[in-house]
């Protein structure tokens, strides 16, 4: 009688265990190499997220990627296989995210992307089925340089980006911008994240005499083909996308960065917004956090992405443990189709709403133009 009862207690602690198993998340981010500027803020951002959400304990196990695709993909497969993870978080940039999407798929794992191209999640299939982002669309940015630039009277752009998916992307989406507000697109060039000079491409963007250019990089990267333009004295309008929206851009652009024109997400300058901005109060609130432990002005567009993937994952793990057990396939599915249907989550970067063809979920909402005055950012209502 005695063992039956031993065995009965040990029956129940175990499916106690089993219920209260902890949440395993697996994280990459390009914490050095060429994006070390993004994913740095990023995995600082991983630090402050939640251990614990719905009483459920969770694990973060935080991989380096260093901006190499190669690396981005074995670290998933590594979280996957031996960590077990129940969602990925990450990559930093558009090639690693790409790449990790056959991975998560064929595992079927959720996965939240901190990279921008819209090739993330879409067009929508069963391999993109489990995957999320949030960063804004390139599209989205794009139609907004393109309204500004045709504001300002600009006829002509010059177009210098990556020489990757990020560059490719931006090129394809700012054309069709382009297109739509009147803009010619009079130069297209290329150049490598790890390029150290970009002469040849600089002198033909000089010869093709275009009113305003568009650099399509991020982090800083981003900064060479301007400075080599300044140099060669183009006295044109200068615009850069949200991939060069922190302090270090800031720093190694210097004097050759000012004036510069770009989207961003409203994070950039949640002070300067009116009360009346729809996502200044949660922009504030990461702000806020993020700056209490690296220091003022050290808050950047890039950890809020993360932020934000922080905020979806919370609040959708609540709805999937109603379905399944942290490390099961049965709570990766629920997992994935818990982000899917949520609506109306305030983000550090916008408002988002989610749906089955739409994993991003932001609207014109999580966009304003800023201006670099003064080696810092200025709201351009």
């Amino acid at each position: 009688m005695k063992f039956r009862k031993s065995l009965i207690l040990a029956s129940l602690l175990a499916s106690t265990v089993s219920a209260y198993a902890d949440i395993n998340v697996g994280v990459t981010v390009s914490a050095t190499g060429p994006a070390a500027s993004l994913g740095i803020p990023e995995k600082n951002t991983v630090a402050m997220m939640p251990k614990t959400i719905a009483g459920q304990k969770i694990n973060y196990i935080v991989l380096d990627d260093a901006s190499d695709t190669t690396a981005a993909v074995a670290n998933t497969r590594k979280l996957i296989t031996e960590s077990k993870v129940d969602i990925i978080l990450g990559s930093t940039v558009t090639p690693n995210s790409l790449a990790m999407i056959d991975v998560v798929s064929e595992a079927q794992t959720p996965m939240i992307s901190m990279a921008a191209s819209a090739r993330i999640v879409e067009p929508m299939d069963a391999k993109r089925k489990w995957v999320f982002k949030t960063p804004q669309n390139d599209i989205m940015m794009s139609l907004a340089i393109a309204e500004h630039m045709s504001k300002m009277g600009i006829k002509t752009v010059g177009f210098i980006g990556f020489s990757d998916a990020y560059g490719e992307g931006w090129s394809q989406e700012f054309s069709k911008a382009a297109g739509l507000k009147g803009l010619t697109v009079v130069a297209s060039e290329r150049f490598a994240r790890t390029d150290t000079s970009v002469t040849g491409q600089t002198l033909k963007l000089m010869a093709a005499k275009p009113d305003a250019v568009l650099v399509a990089g991020s982090g800083t990267p981003a900064a060479l083909p301007q400075k080599a333009l300044k140099e060669r004295g183009y006295a044109g309008k200068m615009y850069q996308t949200h991939g060069v929206a922190n302090a270090d851009f800031l720093r190694v652009g210097g004097k050759d960065v000012e004036g510069t024109f770009l989207p961003a997400g409203p994070v950039l300058v949640a002070d300067q917004l009116p009360a009346s901005n729809p996502v200044r109060k949660a922009a504030l609130v990461y702000v806020a956090a993020y700056e209490a432990i690296n220091g003022k002005g050290t808050v950047s567009t890039f950890g809020a992405h993360a932020w934000d993937a922080g905020l979806l994952m919370t609040a959708a793990v609540p709805v999937a443990l109603k379905k399944g057990k942290p490390g099961t396939p049965e709570f990766r599915a629920a997992l994935r189709d818990a982000i899917e249907g949520l609506q109306e989550i305030s983000g550090a970067h916008g408002i988002f709403s989610m749906s089955p063809n739409d994993h991003l979920g932001l609207d014109q909402r999580a966009r304003v133009m800023v201006k670099i005055e003064n080696g810092t950012w200025k709201y351009q209502p």
